[in-house]
């Protein structure tokens, strides 16, 4: 009986592709290089030595997240460039609340059928956000899932490992009535909300190219829009300020996330009319007749992160983020109150 060589080809998945896939990248991933970072890709696994001669107790932070449906969004508009940004972002803005600075990143794309030009696109933004990040690429996986997704659909996943001074761990358990919230100004949407947002600006119908008349850019161009990464500001502000929390404002908006920074009998009050929200969550809520409080409960505002100093520390916190390239201002106080977040 004939042998039949290409069987593995027949089923949906070309090695051959792949090998192509990891050429195209390897120049891209050379370009995070940091110096802990051992070897080269191609191996089983990404190696990395961590410099801990600075440290007098060193913990390890990790955080790992997707991109959820936003690629959707980039695969309608076919550019994806800019979602391994994303991908990115939404790991290291996690674990930088814990005080913590990025050492390396591995990322994780599933694809119907892989197109190594397509993979190209989506690790150069992955590279983009290292490096904007400070840390590494050392390494990651692309997976063909042939007759599980549609050939021209992919997912997105990251992991990123940070290191941290113990005694520096954030949040101190010095929070306290008075202190100041500062936020940081968010990109747009960033990658939270997009179930509810592709329900209302229709991917196949909507015109993706107009303004909608109160957008800066197109509706397509803003939706797109990549998540701010916030690593350089705040680790410029944590070598000048003793920061007490940093609470990245992801799903769950406002009141899911400002709770886990906060003691029990301690709450983050808000001033409204303070936020600069931006006009695509004014044109959200208009179109689809959503209630105010609950659009703080899903999207992030216009404030991509808050953070809480002393009050004698309001002003200098403020100069320092504006210098490093983050909008920030003051955003409301704790109070002594157990209702966690109050918006007023």
């Amino acid at each position: 009986m004939k042998k039949n060589d290409n069987a593995y080809k027949k089923s949906g998945v070309d090695v051959e592709k792949g090998y192509e896939s990891v050429r195209l990248i390897k120049s891209l991933i050379e370009e995070t290089k940091t110096k802990g970072v051992l070897g080269s890709v191609g191996g089983f696994s990404g190696f990395f030595e961590p410099d801990f001669k600075n440290y007098k107790n060193p913990v390890l932070v990790s955080g790992t997240d997707g991109v959820g449906t936003k690629i959707k969004v980039a695969m309608k508009l076919k550019n994806h460039k800019t979602i391994g940004i994303d991908c990115v972002a939404m790991c290291v803005n996690d674990i930088i609340c814990s005080g913590a600075k990025p050492l390396f990143f591995l990322d994780y794309i599933a694809c119907g059928r892989n197109n190594p030009e397509k993979i190209k696109d989506i690790v150069f933004g992955i590279k983009e956000g290292c490096l904007d990040s400070n840390m590494a690429l050392i390494g990651g996986e692309t997976a063909e899932h042939p007759k599980i997704m549609q050939e021209d659909e992919y997912d997105l996943a990251g992991f990123a490992v940070g290191i941290v001074e113990k005694e520096k761990i954030l949040p101190t358990n010095n929070i306290k009535p008075g202190d100041i919230l500062i936020g940081l100004e968010s990109s747009g949407l960033h990658s939270n909300g997009f179930s509810l947002v592709r329900e209302i600006f229709n991917l196949e119908t909507e015109n993706l190219n107009s303004d909608c008349g109160v957008l800066e850019k197109s509706l397509g161009e803003t939706l797109l829009t990549p998540t701010k990464i916030y690593v350089k500001p705040i680790e410029a502000l944590l070598k000048e300020v003793k920061v007490k929390a940093l609470c990245h404002i992801t799903g769950g908006g406002f009141f899911e996330n400002i709770p886990r920074i906060l003691p029990k009998e301690l709450t983050a009050t808000i001033y409204k009319e303070k936020i600069k929200t931006h006009n695509i969550f004014k044109l959200i809520m208009k179109r689809a007749n959503i209630a105010e409080q609950n659009m703080f409960e899903i999207f992030n505002m216009g404030v991509g992160m808050i953070l809480v100093v002393s009050e004698e520390d309001e002003e200098k916190t403020i100069k320092i983020l504006n210098k490093n390239g983050v909008c920030s201002y003051t955003l409301g106080k704790v109070e002594k109150e157990d209702q966690k977040v109050k918006i007023i």
